[in-house]
């Protein structure tokens, strides 16, 4: 595409930043820099990983197994319990210390959350005790007493088989998007889309395991909500892709890679847009869940959602759309195909050379198609095969709704062959 000129003609004008972001037309070289793409993701892979590995996850109570305790916030004498005296309390009743000591909620509904390792009988209602008699919590209601202190046993089996059945349902969902994509694009789209989706559920968990937050069971369903989101924006970039490839094999103007970069530009815009409008949601529940409600589901749902979009939309930009590249430049042909298109800009170069010794200013290599008819009308033929890839064809049947076009003239009727007298 030409450089824009000044209204005189002279200088080229530079578009700025968001003005090539808007229009998509190809000036961010994304597929051009792969490698140094592929080198930060694996570093940002390998972070994660060793994160995972080294450092593990903090696993709630309800893949760990143990005892919860809950009671309101507010004593009798009506100043607030804190969690430091809640864990000296526990410490001096029980002589260990709670895993966990958290408050909840807000408002009326504020509480404080104890988690332990699993309690006998005899250690829950000593510890209820203490708790009733030396905090002294009172309900909304102004109940108050082992009342209002709440207890209920986790077991560790209840988490494994929810982490059973995710991973289930992980592996199922895999397979069917494998078996979708590689029918309906190609077989290296559906390649590339399962590396980003792995890529993107690693540092999601990496991310989770670097910070320390709690994993529940919200945790592990928001991770396979995200799963989605990241496969909607590769193939929204996939289908771009394959419309700007089409026929592209018997075209000299660009080569795949060159086609899959304008495709990531024409889709850069609405990728970041559609990944911005969904984590502004999700950012709200994220500050509800630990300014007003605390740690909670809202908050374990939010923070692992919030991370998947990001790293779906950074995947299916920088990752997806490049390994489809480097996939499908191993086939012959597309390097052949490259060949044909780095001879003719050689071809173009030299007569723009030539030109330059005659003319104070050479014309563009986008602009020489009218001095070379060939060139003139493959450009035709690729803004023919582009729309033909937007327009559905219409097939119609015969005598259903479908007329034949009848010739000009006063009857339209078909000529007798007789002459009129």
């Amino acid at each position: 595409m030409a450089t824009p000129m000044t209204p005189t003609g002279d200088t080229p004008v530079k578009a700025g930043f968001f003005t090539r972001l808007y229009t998509g037309t190809g000036a961010f070289d994304i597929v051009g820099r792969r490698k140094m793409w592929y080198l930060i993701t694996a570093l940002l892979v390998a972070v994660c990983l060793g994160s995972i590995i080294f450092k593990g996850f903090n696993l709630g109570i309800d893949f760990v197994g143990g005892t919860r305790l809950q009671f309101p916030v507010t004593a009798a004498n009506g100043e607030t319990i804190g969690t430091e005296e809640t864990k000296e309390l526990f410490t001096a009743t029980l002589g260990k210390e709670p895993v966990s000591v958290q408050n909840v909620g807000t408002a009326r509904s504020a509480t404080v959350l104890v988690r332990s390792d699993t309690l006998a009988l005899e250690e829950v209602v000593k510890l209820k005790t203490a708790i009733a008699e030396q905090l002294q919590p009172v309900d909304p209601s102004g109940r108050t007493g082992t009342e209002v202190i709440s207890d209920s046993a986790v077991s560790a089996s209840w988490g494994g088989e929810i982490s059973r059945k995710a991973f289930i349902a992980l592996l199922v969902f895999l397979v069917l998007v494998s078996l979708f994509i590689g029918f309906y694009f190609a077989r290296v789209m559906a390649i590339a889309a399962l590396v980003a989706l792995v890529h993107d559920v690693i540092v999601t968990a990496g991310v989770y395991s670097i910070v320390g937050l709690e994993v529940s069971p919200a945790t592990v369903i928001g991770l396979l909500t995200i799963l989605g989101f990241s496969l909607y924006d590769t193939v929204v970039v996939f289908d771009k892709v394959q419309e700007n490839t089409r026929g592209l094999l018997g075209l000299t103007r660009r080569t795949y890679g060159e086609a899959a970069n304008l495709a990531i530009n024409q889709t850069l815009m609405r990728s970041i847009n559609t990944s911005l409008i969904a984590v502004l949601p999700v950012v709200g529940l994220l500050v509800i869940g630990v300014g007003l409600l605390g740690v909670g589901t809202l908050k374990d749902l939010a923070l692992v959602q919030m991370v998947g979009i990001l790293a779906g939309a950074f995947s299916s930009i920088v990752l997806a759309t490049p390994l489809v590249v480097d996939l499908t430049m191993r086939k012959p042909a597309y390097r052949q195909q490259a060949q044909r298109v780095r001879n003719r800009r050689e071809s173009l170069a030299r007569k723009s050379a030539v030109a330059a010794t005659t003319s104070t200013a050479a014309p563009a290599l986008e602009d020489m198609p009218t001095d070379d008819p060939a060139l003139a009308a493959e450009q035709r033929r690729e803004a023919a095969l582009a729309a033909a890839a937007r327009v559905p064809a219409r097939v119609g049947k015969t005598g259903q709704g479908q007329h034949r076009s009848r010739p000009s003239g006063k009857s339209g009727r078909r000529p007798s062959g007789k002459k009129r007298r």
